[in-house]
């Protein structure tokens, strides 16, 4: 038995890899994109530590070449999630009470395979599965996941170390129980790195986690899955399943141990659980603790004293880098009329010069959205534009399904502030201009405050640190990652906790300890050295 009082290794955030041409790592990766591409892959839910699969098999293609069968996975049913609870419950009691540093020490253990042997792997995985660039890839399934991994242990053990003053003769502490019950993760398509932190934030608090992934993410929350297991995770902590989503709700919000949701998706879905765990509350053993990040309409404001060059720059990487399919993505912009010719410029000239295709060429920017459902919205869009008085493409609008679900990054300049891009989540490479007269600068601050019923992300530029004060102020509850001349996106964890409030979630801000907060219930323990032998106080001497 240990006695150690262990000292967590130091944590600072995974170096991102340039993947600049004839590299070492660029080849790794492109190699095992070819082995990928070269099997078809079987991928099985993981129940209580086993494959599972079933009959009803469903076909993996790459968003960016939908005709390659990549290999497929098997649907799960209801009986899937009842086994997956099960094997949570069981777990339950071994789990909670290891010790922390042996929790710890499996995914610490996970966040170094990743970045190390394991590397070209999970860059391949996310880039084919969920037509990302390298460049992406490597932000996401490499530095944010290892980053979420490394830094959720330092925050644990920052918080086990938080403890009450004790008086003379008392010892008090506080102890950081798990939830009493079990955890369900539903996680999104977009990131490999929220894929994984959303059931792994939970379980390293000792909770046990029912994890299911986007359906356009299965191949690669499958190598997140194997790589805890390599990494030492014990059967039950976290059970992998594919159902549908009405099929494992219905099971799961009935079950009186549910404790907890731990979700990133999109608002209404995010609104429809809530109401169905409010409705469900006299069955629950205790209150669950819903976390939630979902929509987001972005914003970047400018003011007449920005720099034209950094803000066009801007506008083109944090509208559409992987898409536009970011939560943080900047998809309304508010120009003034002075800086707009410059910017529109720049901004037009930098996208004639952006390529778009295959993963597989890595001089291409763009690659495609995520599936058919995402291409037709995003393109209905797009489409209806030309059908209005108060809105007309400036750049892109082009589309095509033939090869992949690919999507030309395309801006949008609209006479009215209120028309539908300026207000409604697209996410997908849209992004949607006004330009608006210098001098209105305070009164489109109210408008960028009041327009969409989000408060995610969103960015002010301005060189006159007077205009950076009034925006920041008018601003405040409009974002819950707020950026002064910078792009709207590209969150690191440790720098800068992610997420928002109002209809984006309940900013919770993964990446941070007031994340791990929410996955613990505390108990305060006093103890007497010298407890009394008289019941009569001093006072009754009189």
């Amino acid at each position: 038995m240990s006695n150690a009082i262990h000292k967590i290794p130091t944590v600072s955030n995974e170096k991102v890899l340039d993947y600049r041409p004839g590299g070492k790592e660029k080849e790794e990766v492109l190699a095992e994109i070819a082995r990928l591409k070269s099997v078809k892959t079987a991928i099985p839910m993981i129940i209580d530590g086993k494959e599972v699969y079933s009959r009803t098999k469903i076909n993996v293609a790459a968003p960016h070449e939908i005709h390659h069968n990549l290999g497929y996975y098997t649907k799960g049913s209801t009986a899937h999630v009842k086994d997956a609870i099960a094997a949570a419950k069981r777990a339950k009691q071994d789990w909670m009470h290891m010790a922390f540093s042996d929790r710890a020490a499996i995914f610490l253990k996970a966040a170094d395979l990743i970045v190390g042997p394991r590397r070209a792997y999970f860059n391949a995985c996310t880039m084919m599965a969920q037509s990302k660039n390298i460049y992406q890839a490597e932000i996401d399934a490499i530095a944010e996941l290892a980053d979420f991994l490394r830094f959720n242990v330092q925050y644990a053990s920052d918080m086990y170390a938080q403890q009450p003053a004790s008086a003379p003769g008392i010892w008090n502490s506080l102890e950081y129980r798990p939830l009493e019950g079990f955890v369900f993760a539903l996680t999104p398509f977009n990131f490999t790195a929220i894929s994984g932190n959303l059931p792994c934030a939970p379980a390293l608090m000792g909770n046990t986690v029912v994890w299911k992934p986007s359906e356009s993410q299965i191949y690669s929350a499958i190598a997140v899955m194997n790589i805890l297991i390599e990494a030492g995770l014990p059967a039950g902590v976290i059970n992998l399943i594919y159902p549908d989503g009405p099929a494992a709700g219905k099971v799961i919000f009935n079950d009186k141990d549910f404790a907890g949701l731990h979700f990133t998706g999109s608002t209404g879905v995010f609104n429809s659980l809530w109401q169905t765990i409010g409705s469900n509350l006299s069955k629950y053993k205790s209150y669950p603790r819903i976390v939630g990040e979902t929509g987001g309409k972005d914003f970047v404001v400018a003011h007449s004293s920005a720099d034209a060059e950094q803000l066009a720059v801007a506008l083109l990487r944090g509208s559409f880098e992987y898409q536009g399919q970011k939560c943080s993505a900047a998809s309304r912009a508010y120009i003034p009329k002075s800086l707009w010719p410059d910017v529109k410029k720049r901004l037009l000239a930098d996208m004639k010069t952006l390529k778009m295709g295959s993963v597989e060429d890595f001089s291409n920017f763009i690659n495609a959205v995520i599936d058919a459902k995402a291409y037709k919205k995003i393109t209905g869009y797009i489409s209806a534009v030309s059908r209005s008085k108060d809105a007309k493409i400036i750049a892109g609008g082009n589309y095509s399904d033939k090869e992949g679900y690919f999507v030309q990054p395309t801006v949008i300049q609209a006479k009215d502030p209120m028309y539908r891009t300026m207000c409604e989540e697209i996410f997908g490479p849209v992004l949607t201009v006004h330009v608006y007269n210098d001098d209105k600068f305070a009164e489109i601050l109210q408008i960028v405050d009041s327009t969409s019923p989000y408060a995610l992300t969103g960015a002010i530029f301005a060189q006159d640190r007077a205009a950076v004060v009034e925006a920041s102020k008018a601003l405040e509850f409009a974002a819950g990652n707020f950026y002064i001349n910078d792009k709207p996106t590209g969150a690191v964890v440790g720098q800068q906790p992610f997420g928002g409030a109002r209809g984006s979630g309940t900013n919770d801000k993964a990446g941070s300890i007031l994340n791990l907060y929410r996955w613990v219930s505390p108990r305060t323990v006093k103890e007497n050295f010298v407890a009394p032998r008289d019941y009569r106080y001093p006072f009754l001497g009189e």
